[in-house]
């Protein structure tokens, strides 16, 4: 009898467009009530777009709107400000 791998689950990053295994990014979703926030644990529900957790991904994703064609609402920016805040704070 032979044992099955299990496949593991890839996204692609809006910034640099890289495919990486899902655990390795991080979800930025747009809830149902329309708010963007950012998801540490890829549960929320929610349209999602994934980024690496390399600030400048986020910085490519924001200056090409990738994040606004990602989950199909126009960012305001503060809400960037406050996403990079907090991609920054994850990383320490």
């Amino acid at each position: 009898m032979e044992i099955r791998k299990r496949k593991t689950p890839e996204r692609r990053c809006v910034g640099c467009g890289e495919t990486k295994e899902k655990k390795q990014l991080i979800r930025v979703v747009r809830t149902p009530e329309g708010e963007v926030i950012l998801d540490a644990t890829g549960k929320k529900s929610g349209r999602g777009a994934y980024l690496c957790r390399n600030i400048s991904c986020f910085r490519k994703a924001r200056k090409s709107k990738r994040l606004e064609s990602g989950l199909s609402v126009q960012i305001p920016e503060e809400i960037y400000e406050r996403l990079e805040k907090e991609l920054l704070e994850e990383k320490k």
